[in-house]
């Protein structure tokens, strides 16, 4: 072949230099599941006729799986589960001893059941370790808020934010209600007073409950002592 000047042009084979190399490309991706790693092979052709010509081609992509977000995510609905179970449990657990108390308050069974701490026992355990889980470093600075060391609305109110602190204190409630209700029971037993009012209000109304009681045990001392003066 011959140019416009008469030279002769040597063969685009002969004078064609391939050299290939390598550029990396490494893409992290910190909010997201996984760290993609990507191989680029760049070819480079050039010619005096062609120019310069570069030739991408891709290696096999490489992902790096990263657990870190899904571990807490599971982290998350494993408590999640957990505190909707507890809530459920504790609630239910309260129930039968209501029930005997309120259908059959002079049953043997009734007495027996009340008379057993292993509900107090068991529902503290429970208490116990949703206060461990609940617990972080800024929980005394919330309950003691003011300079005085007493709590205020707002700091109680941030506390029991979480689901976790919420549950808690909701097995705190049956644990301090189951007890009130027996406590009225067994004086109502003690003192033949009508207790099963008094103690159905016990298991959401505990104060509403015991005052309910008190207002009863009176009315009925009452009515007694106008009967004998009868």
């Amino acid at each position: 072949m011959i140019d416009h000047l008469g030279k002769p042009i040597k063969s685009c084979g002969t004078i064609c230099k391939r050299q290939p190399f390598t550029v990396i490309s490494n893409g992290v991706e910190l909010c997201d599941r996984q760290i993609v790693k990507t191989r680029i092979n760049l070819v480079g052709d050039w010619s005096f006729i062609r120019g310069t010509r570069v030739v991408a081609k891709p290696n096999a992509t490489r992902s790096v799986h990263y657990s870190k977000s899904s571990r807490i995510q599971a982290s998350w609905f494993d408590g999640s589960q957990l505190v909707s179970s507890v809530f459920t449990l504790g609630t239910v657990a309260v129930l039968p001893f209501y029930t005997l108390m309120v259908l059959a308050p002079k049953s043997e069974l009734t007495k027996q059941c009340m008379e057993s701490n292993i509900p107090y026992v068991v529902l503290g355990i429970l208490y116990a370790y949703l206060l461990y889980l609940s617990w972080t470093p800024e929980t005394l600075k919330l309950i003691f808020a003011t300079k005085y060391l007493l709590p205020e609305l707002s700091s109680i109110g941030k506390m029991f934010s979480s689901e976790l602190t919420l549950a808690s204190a909701w097995i705190h409630l049956l644990v301090v209600d189951l007890f009130a209700a027996r406590q009225v029971f067994e004086d109502g037993q003690q003192n033949q007073v009508e207790t099963r009012h008094s103690v159905s209000f016990c298991l959401f109304f505990c104060p509403i409950g015991i005052l309910a009681h008190v207002i009863t045990k009176a009315m009925t001392k009452t009515s007694r002592k106008e009967g004998h003066g009868l």
